[in-house]
């Protein structure tokens, strides 16, 4: 029987994975500077509560491990700081620990932020590499020291999923279950004729699992992960405000305009919505999942569409628990400043 531990294992992805592995009979610990509040597992997984910035952590949770699956990171709503020293410095603390453990395989969960805004699509693994802003750059510099560890002879596994959701996700998908919850439009930047590749965490577990399980000789490279099935911006973010059932619909505004506003409402920090998000919303934004889908046999389950009902219905069922809170993570609504006002209007 494998061990794995999980780093970030109290997050979003961290807590689908660690479910993913229980349910295949894995042993699991979670590593996480948050407090691991699901009583549905508890009692089936070793917790260590602490930051992968703190190297003694590290070798306590890495001992006896076989993977590591290194899911900790700051998001981009985070200090330029922390970002740089969570996402690169930490990563860095997770593969020594990991060679010093004698840890079998690492795998390291990337993103397609590396990409940064690109000029073509479907985008490739052997594209060239452009961070947006201080979360993209430090994705960048986080893979660079994977591959200085693959180069040495560890199996460093590295995955670029696209943005993914599913239960306990909330972030800034909370904006649009929110509106779509108390009957409301949707407002969208440019026409929404762009098509947005999103991604299932189930799927992501899934490809997570077949970079852990699978030969070293087929594992140990990178790879591209997102939803096979998805349509226009418009038509899949239409598709959760139709399962509403109020009859409301998409609003589309131009661009620059709108751009620009955000851009003032988030220096003045009146919007949680950050450059990447409302750069990129009017651009397509998909890659290729060709490698994966031969290399790893990656099969997708989800569209777009399903996975973002699927949220949508978990968010209605769990929705008490979070009433009120807000946050910076992927597992509490973002607050909304002033687009809460904006609401109103539609």
């Amino acid at each position: 029987m494998k061990r794995y531990l999980v780093t970030g294992g109290a997050g979003f992805l961290g807590i689908n994975l660690i479910r993913y592995l229980l349910e295949r009979d894995c042993e699991v610990t979670s590593l996480d500077v948050a407090e691991f509040d699901y009583p549905d597992v508890r009692d089936r997984v070793q917790v260590v509560t602490g930051d992968i910035r703190n190297p003694e952590k590290l070798t306590e949770a890495t001992e006896n491990a076989d993977i590591v699956v290194h899911c900790a990171a700051a998001l981009p709503l985070y200090k330029k700081e922390d970002i740089f020293s969570i996402d690169v410095d930490g990563t860095k603390n997770v593969l020594n620990a990991a060679n010093s453990a004698n840890v079998t395989r690492m795998i390291h969960i990337s993103s397609t932020a590396v990409y940064g805004i690109p000029d073509h699509h479907p985008l490739y693994e052997d594209d060239k590499l452009y961070g947006v802003g201080p979360y993209g750059e430090a994705k960048i510099q986080a893979e660079e020291a994977c591959l200085e560890s693959r180069d040495k002879g560890m199996c460093i596994p590295i995955i670029r999923p696209k943005s993914f959701v599913g239960p306990e996700r909330l972030g800034v998908f909370a904006l649009l279950y929110d509106w779509a919850k108390d009957g409301r439009g949707f407002p969208m930047i440019g026409s929404g004729l762009n098509r947005y590749q999103l991604l299932d965490v189930e799927d992501l577990c899934e490809a997570i699992y077949l970079t852990a399980t699978l030969e070293k000789n087929l594992a140990n490279d990178t790879f591209n992960i997102g939803a096979k099935d998805f349509k226009t911006m418009k038509e899949d973010f239409q598709a959760v405000l139709d399962y509403a059932g109020f009859g409301k619909k998409i609003k589309t505004f131009p661009a620059g305009p709108v751009i620009w506003t955000l851009r003032i409402l988030e220096f003045m920090r009146l919007s949680p919505l950050y450059k990447w998000v409302y750069e990129t919303a009017r651009e397509d934004s998909f890659v290729s999942i060709e490698k994966a889908q031969s290399v790893l046999g990656f099969t997708p389950r989800y569209s777009n569409q399903d996975a973002l009902i699927r949220n949508y219905r978990w968010y209605l069922d769990h929705i008490d628990q979070f009433a009120g809170s807000s946050g910076i993570s992927h597992r509490v609504p973002w607050k909304q400043g002033i687009l809460g006002l904006v609401k109103h209007l539609f």
